[in-house]
């Protein structure tokens, strides 16, 4: 079998064209996660996702994104910078102390980190998610030497931990629901109740106000959401700063660096045992897509159909949730890396070599059209308008027309230019961005069947 195509970066650094397919899909991926919370109540994703509409259009529209999409671009991203990690720090290590090489890590990840928080305090946008993978990235580093499955051990750690809690969380419910239906039979049939079932019944009955309330809670946040993101440009960008505030300082923010530092381990020992770069058999890529499908599908399927229930009854998806993510996600990396043994499939997929290629900028675009196009008061003023149906319809639009500006530019440069940015600061010089004269840039994937 031959290796992927490979490049390099004004800076040096090497460009491996499958993982850029990869991160091609996962960043126009990504929109389809974001979109939503940009054209419509952030909250309304988590509160009740029946507010950003529900006819049945938008009800198979969700249930699509949320069973093939929810979190895994976001899954991909986290893998492939763990791949990253891998190739730009395991061959510098062979001439560098750990240290050197640490310090170095640490200031690329400094840079992003910063441009992370100007994405989300002054582009606005409160779902960024550069400043978590830039801490996720230092927390990874420090396993980063461990043997791919040392590093499989510590990258399951929050889908061990969330299917131990979750399940018996699932279980204790289970057991209070059917406790709770008994003493309501006796309670109605006449018969006496001991001090066990009256107490039960009024701890049911403080459960109740306590939802009634919650519920509540959640529709008023939804609508001070929405009255601010459509009035005047000052509500628009106050109602930015607290839902930013509200989700970086909730305990949630930390589980989301866990998220994304576990995954990044994951996905460095999938490099190092050449499994998401494609160097392994086609039959390989078929037994991982599918038994990873199988599993993903069959979960997030669960899931989708216990939340459209939209009642209190015990639910599993808490418990299988980051399972099922893991598992639609490595889906995702076999699939695409099985279309890439066959010639039909390397043609479909080499355009999005360019997306991968220019993933920072193109993220970033996607928050200028969203939100400072799209969505505001001050601009064209659609946020409230569209469902979930054409939502996702104008976030393929986008998507489509990202790809074909990224292919263009890089028939004439390089480099794109938040990369260049990022990596010139990282650098401590001004890298070149044109394209060089007589350089031949692979965007292919050589690959043996």
């Amino acid at each position: 079998m031959s290796d992927p195509a490979t490049t390099t970066e004004p800076d040096g650094a090497p460009r491996i064209a499958v993982l850029d397919i990869l991160r091609g899909v996962a960043i126009l991926g990504i929109l389809f996660m974001n979109f939503n919370d940009m054209g419509r109540s952030l909250w309304a994703s988590s509160d009740d996702i029946r507010s950003l509409g529900w006819d049945a259009a938008d009800r198979t529209i969700w249930f699509l994104r949320e069973v093939l999409a929810n979190g895994t671009a976001r899954g991909m991203l986290e893998m492939l910078f763990g791949a990253g990690m891998v190739i730009l720090t395991d061959k510098a290590m062979t001439t560098a102390s750990f240290q050197k090489v640490m310090a170095r890590y640490y200031w690329r990840n400094l840079i992003l980190l910063l441009f992370g928080l100007v994405h989300l305090f002054v582009l606005l946008w409160p779902g960024d998610i550069l400043h978590t993978y830039a801490l996720a990235a230092m927390i990874a580093f420090l396993f980063s030497r461990l043997r791919a499955q040392d590093l499989f051990m510590f990258g399951l750690s929050l889908a061990a931990f969330t299917l131990v809690t979750g399940t018996s969380n699932y279980l204790g419910e289970a057991q209070y629901r059917a406790d709770l239906t008994v003493v309501q039979a006796k309670q109605q049939s006449g018969a006496a109740l001991g001090k066990e079932d009256r107490t039960l019944l009024a701890a049911d009955a403080d459960y109740r106000k306590r939802v009634i309330a919650a519920d509540a809670a959640a529709k008023a946040r939804i609508a001070d959401e929405d009255r601010s993101r459509r009035g005047d440009s000052a509500s628009w960008i106050m109602a930015q700063w607290r839902v930013a505030l509200a989700r970086e300082t909730d305990p949630a923010a930390i589980g989301a660096i866990w998220e994304a530092a576990a995954t990044m381990l994951i996905g460095a020992g999938l490099f190092r045992l050449g499994i998401v770069q494609g160097l392994r058999s086609r039959r390989f890529y078929w037994r991982l897509t599918l038994l990873a499908y199988a599993i993903g599908v069959t979960l997030r399927t669960t899931g989708a159909i216990e939340t459209m229930h939209f009642d209190d009854a015990p639910k599993i998806g808490f418990a299988i949730g980051e399972v099922a993510r893991l598992a639609m996600t490595l889906g995702h990396v076999g699939a695409v890396n099985l279309l890439l043994t066959t010639a039909f499939g390397a043609r479909l997929l080499k355009p999005l070599a360019a997306a991968g290629r220019t993933a920072l900028t193109l993220y970033i675009l996607q928050s200028l059209i969203g939100l400072w196009l799209i969505f505001p008061p001050f601009a064209l003023g659609l946020y409230g308008t569209l469902s979930w149906a054409p939502l996702m319809g104008m976030a393929l639009v986008i998507d489509v027309l990202l790809l074909l500006a990224a292919n263009l530019y890089l028939r004439y440069f390089d480099i794109a230019p938040v990369e260049w940015t990022w990596r010139s600061l990282v650098e401590g010089r001004a890298l070149p961005w044109r394209k060089r004269a007589g350089v031949r840039r692979e965007v292919g994937a050589s690959r043996a069947a």
